[in-house]
């Protein structure tokens, strides 16, 4: 049994139109621990290029990307 817990934050921003997701998103990163995850509920359909984008370009990952139940969903581990 692992006592590897990763602590998971959630920010939904479902209804904001870009930038502003993005925006908000990488402010509540900044209040993550590193190797910890950022779940992101968003419906803007620009978010789903923002958020790969801005994990290539930062470093973080990301881990999962799903739409589910009218929005797109993104799962980001803080890497530094």
């Amino acid at each position: 049994m692992s006592t590897d817990v990763t602590e998971k934050q959630t920010l939904d921003v479902k209804g904001l139109n870009c930038p502003q997701p993005l925006v908000k998103a990488k402010k509540a990163l900044q209040g993550v621990p590193v190797g910890s995850l950022l779940e992101v509920h968003a419906t803007d359909p620009g978010a789903r290029d923002d958020f790969a984008s801005f994990c290539r370009s930062t470093g973080h990952e990301l881990v999962e990307q799903k739409e589910e139940g009218g929005a797109f969903i993104f799962l980001i581990r803080r890497k530094k």
